[in-house]
């Protein structure tokens, strides 16, 4: 590098360190001129703060007004049968799951879908117990086919390696075929028909209480 370029780029290094000093010096000073300005104007923060607490609290009062307002919405949920009946099969899960939070299931949640492993519907009862739901819909009600055993051997497979499950059901707004409820009973597993869905979906008993052999509960139910 010849003598002048070498010249040309301290130059340009001291100019960019000049302007970074005096950069730094003004933003001190300004950071000073401001903490001074707050120590005079003290009311300020006490403002601001009271701002920030008053928003706050209507914020979290306004989340809890939700929260109830979603309670109360689910304590109340009832579904008829010609209602589930015209559900697209998605939307018979999401149905399912409101029941389940309906009855105090608050982590009730859908995972049906692509690689869903048999399972549309995970929940856990104020009891503790774990519960994993497939659903089957038809869209002719009990006219439709038949749900078969391959169905409850595939939720089978996964319920309780996978997802640790208690109690493992097969619902379904349609009818079940003539050997189902032979190898629900050899797998301890169970069922959810058309009949029993109407009696759960439209009254106000959680689905533990209409179906038999559930087991005990893990701890003491919050729920009267």
């Amino acid at each position: 590098m010849s003598g002048r370029r070498r010249r040309s780029s301290a130059r340009a290094g001291q100019n960019f360190t000049g302007v970074y000093a005096v950069a730094a010096v003004a933003a001190g000073t300004l950071a000073v001129a401001t903490v001074r300005w707050l120590l005079a104007n003290w009311w300020v923060l006490v403002v601001a703060a009271a701002v920030a607490v008053a928003g706050g609290a209507a914020w979290l009062y306004r989340r809890a007004e939700r929260a109830r307002a979603e309670r109360l919405r689910m304590q109340g949920l009832r579904y008829e049968l010609p209602r589930l009946d015209s559900l697209h099969h998605r939307e018979f899960e999401f149905a399912v799951r409101d029941l389940m939070l309906r009855d105090g299931c608050g982590d009730a949640r859908q995972v049906g879908g692509a690689g869903d492993n048999g399972v549309d519907v995970l929940a856990t009862d104020p009891a503790g117990r774990r519960w994993v739901i497939q659903c089957k819909h038809r869209r002719d009600g009990d006219r439709g086919a038949a749900v078969g055993t391959p169905d409850l051997q595939r939720v089978n497979g996964t319920a309780r390696p996978l997802h640790r499950a208690d109690v493992v059901v097969v619902v379904t707004n349609g009818r079940f075929s003539a050997k189902c409820p032979t190898l629900a009973r050899q797998l301890d597993m169970h069922l959810v028909d058309r009949r029993t869905l109407a009696t759960w979906a439209a009254g106000s008993r959680p689905l533990w209480e209409l179906l038999p052999r559930v087991p005990p509960p893990r701890r003491p139910s919050p729920l009267p």
